[in-house]
């Protein structure tokens, strides 16, 4: 046994996809008028797959990730994790879903500014009664090149070791999707392809990653890219 405690995680049913969108609708009412952020998305996305999801602006791009998180539901339609049906739960149900599942990767990182690199990493597991995450957020910060920086807060961390930061805890909980907003939006060229070498290690460990972006670099590292205009995908 190790200090960190063990986590429970959802069963992966053979050749299920890792997460599944069917037919998907949502809605917005605004000013009398109803939008249709998404129009009937069918999606799949298998595991250890890189997904690059691109689109103009206001094509539901933002939509889609936050119902993929399960930040949001769908007004119609199902979404399935590993085959199970999570259209339907409760929002503390969706939590402990997504604590279970899913890891984040923002745009402007969010990382806390009095915390260390390690205490940053650790956050996704504050609430856990008993558990010591510290040994594993260490082994994380090492293997993105950062085992130099760990006691190190944001401020002394230049903006690709912030997000190298962001990526190991996206990691921390071991999930089998990372969502990614813009992952390279903020950074040089040459740290862009650091942080995508990245997720393709990841994705070779069977973790599937989704990345909504801007950036022509990030698809020539994705497996797949789909387009999203005015809430359809007409690329795929």
């Amino acid at each position: 046994m190790t200090q960190e405690q063990t986590q429970t995680h959802p069963v992966v049913e053979d050749n299920a996809p890792a997460i599944e969108l069917q037919d998907v609708v949502k809605t917005y009412n605004t000013g009398g008028e109803t939008i249709d952020a998404l129009a009937g998305v069918d999606l799949a996305i298998e595991a250890g797959e890189f997904l690059a999801i691109v689109g103009p602006s206001g094509s539901g791009k933002s939509t889609l990730l936050n119902i993929l998180g399960l930040l949001d539901v769908p007004t119609s339609g199902a979404v399935r994790i590993h085959d199970r049906d999570v259209t339907t739960l409760s929002e503390r149900e969706r939590t402990t879903a997504r604590k279970e599942s899913i890891g984040f990767v923002f745009q402007d990182f969010h990382l806390l500014p009095s915390l260390t690199a390690t205490e940053n990493v650790c956050v996704p597991t504050m609430f856990d009664t008993g558990r010591d995450a510290t040994g594993r957020a260490e082994q994380l910060l090492t293997r993105v090149g950062l085992g130099d920086r760990l006691t190190h807060t944001p401020d002394e961390l230049s903006g690709g070791q912030q997000q190298r930061v962001a990526i190991a805890r996206a990691l921390i909980n071991e999930p089998t999707i990372v969502l990614a907003d813009e992952p390279t939006g903020n950074l040089d060229q040459d740290t862009g392809h650091t942080i995508l070498d990245e997720f393709r290690r990841v994705c070779d460990a069977g973790v599937s990653v989704i990345a909504v972006t801007h950036d022509e670099v990030v698809t020539t590292y994705a497996d797949r890219t789909i387009e999203l205009i005015d809430g359809v995908i007409h690329r795929g």
